[in-house]
């Protein structure tokens, strides 16, 4: 059993990632790919917990902007992420690792909802959770809910895997002269205004001191966070 830097992580996935090379939807190459990296954590000992963008079905922002009243458009994304995360535990299931859908909106034929002390129960049994719904109110993205998930479930880290390596100074996918940078301050991410997550996730994981590592989620960078390699950039308290 190799080491690992933690015991309780939540990770947090952006629904993009889940469409592979598309735009639009669930890959189920893609998500079957996650989710092998996933089931191996937890092979490892790892509690997970997960929460899951909806923005491959609907980006409740962008409809926003488009006209659209913001808390239609906000449960809309919502009920988005409930169907990522369905996809995700069927096929983490299907590596025979049990997984509990928890969602912030009531939905009780698809899934349990969300109760903190449920939710750790579950981890402490070994089960994958995943958390649905975001924090079941509009005007919060599913970054804040992440890292509302992460305090209440005691979790010692959040993981945010993405398409990239790590937090960069500009768009890297557009400029080829953006610099990575390895560690950033929570302050430092404010003031920079740098697209980790949104400044209220940001503000939530500072004031309660919970590192924020982000690191490609696709290149096997997630398991070398946890066991402690420098990979990615580190977002602290300074």
């Amino acid at each position: 059993m190799e080491d690992l830097k933690f015991k309780r992580v939540l990770i947090k996935l952006s629904g993009e990632a889940l469409a592979g090379d598309g735009k639009f939807g669930i890959d189920p190459e893609t998500v079957a790919g996650v989710c092998t990296e996933i089931a191996e954590l937890a092979d490892m000992g790892l509690q997970i917990a997960l929460v899951i963008g909806g923005g491959n079905i609907f980006r409740g922002l962008s409809s926003s902007a488009k006209g659209m009243d913001r808390s239609s458009a906000d449960y809309m994304g919502m009920m988005a992420t409930v169907m990522n995360a369905v996809a995700v535990q069927d096929h983490l299931e299907k590596h025979g690792h049990p997984t509990r859908v928890l969602s912030a909106i009531t939905m009780q034929e698809i899934c349990e909802p969300y109760i903190r002390r449920r939710a750790e129960r579950h981890l402490e049994k070994g089960r994958i959770v995943i958390c649905a719904a975001g924090t079941g109110n509009p005007f919060f993205t599913t970054d804040t809910a992440a890292a509302l998930r992460g305090m209440e479930l005691k979790c010692e880290a959040i993981i945010k895997a993405t398409k990239v390596d790590g937090v960069y100074d500009k768009d890297p996918v557009t400029n080829d002269d953006a610099v990575m940078f390895k560690s950033l301050s929570f302050i430092e991410v404010l003031q920079k205004n740098l697209r980790v997550m949104d400044s209220t996730a940001i503000s939530l994981c500072m004031e309660n001191n919970v590192p924020i590592l982000v690191c490609n989620l696709f290149k096997g960078d997630v398991r070398k966070v946890i066991l402690g390699e420098d990979v990615g950039t580190i977002v602290h308290g300074g």
